[in-house]
């Protein structure tokens, strides 16, 4: 079958197996797929019909609707996207620690609600490690994701030399362990760090969350582009009561929640406070 720019693919690709997988991936993950992300849709999946035999998407397509659920667990994990570095938006890890400093409570709980491959979490403990001048400060995180498969890079801990080219060698010095040998040219996170993370899979459209308040500060960043307006309000509801009423909740750069004033109140930067908080 060939493309509109005249390339042949593998395997037929409709606009009803692209509508029918939309669906699928809205219903069970919030993901809005508009149909600009239609070859991407293909590229990545024609992987899937390579790997499971099946011969069409249609076949494809059955094989999701008969609830095969490692292949359900793949098919999300190919269409969410990853894009993430260490203290990516660097202003929010200071006014994250203005933040815990202002508070000065102890025992401080942070979720982070889409962890990808860890270097936020990370970014976060080492926030808050400088913070409290230790390598055990009292502070818990939670990562999450809907993909296992950057869960589990987030938990190694281990990166690419060039995905801390952008920290300082002191930090550097102090929060990650150099490889040798075979291992030449990674870097792990050293072990105090990821202590203070507990890695867990969240699907944040599921009813039931292993997520427990009070909440110092929810990160949920980037992610709520990829959902559509009113499940961004769900999802944003069911935060308030998490987060504590002088919480704070962290956006990214592209997302804006003028949607959920009712719940939210923005306070510049891509930073929100509950709608009910004194702030």
């Amino acid at each position: 079958m060939k493309t509109l720019s005249g390339n042949t693919r593998e395997f037929a690709f409709t606009r009803e197996d692209f509508d029918r997988i939309a669906k699928m991936i809205h219903q069970y993950a919030g993901i809005s797929l508009s149909p600009i992300k239609f070859d991407m849709v293909y590229s990545r999946l024609a992987r899937r019909l390579r790997a499971t035999g099946d011969a069409t998407f249609a076949d494809y397509i059955r094989r999701l609707e008969r609830n095969d659920r490692t292949e359900w667990e793949t098919f999300v994990n190919s269409l969410t996207t990853n894009l993430t570095s260490f203290f990516r938006e660097a202003h929010h890890f200071d006014i994250l620690k203005q933040h815990l400093t202002k508070l000065g409570k102890p025992n401080a709980r942070i979720w982070c609600s889409a962890a990808s491959t860890g270097e936020e979490p990370y970014s976060i403990a080492i926030t808050c490690c400088e913070l409290y001048g230790s390598m055990n400060p009292p502070v818990e995180i939670i990562a999450s994701d809907i993909d296992t498969q950057v869960l589990a890079q987030g938990q190694a801990g281990v990166y690419g030399e060039e995905r801390i080219e952008k920290l300082s060698p002191e930090l550097v010095r102090k929060y990650f362990l150099r490889g040798t040998g075979s291992r030449s040219g990674e870097v792990r996170v050293r072990p105090e760090l990821q202590k203070l993370i507990r890695f867990t899979r969240v699907n944040l459209l599921e009813s039931n969350w292993p997520v427990r308040g009070p909440l110092e500060a929810i990160f949920c960043r980037n992610v709520m582009i990829y959902f559509d307006k009113p499940t961004q309000y769900g999802i944003l509801k069911r935060y308030v009561p998490l987060l504590r009423p002088d919480g704070l909740l962290f956006a990214g750069h592209s997302e804006s929640f003028s949607h959920a004033v009712d719940l939210f109140r923005n306070l510049g930067r891509t930073v929100y406070a509950r709608a009910d908080s004194a702030r």
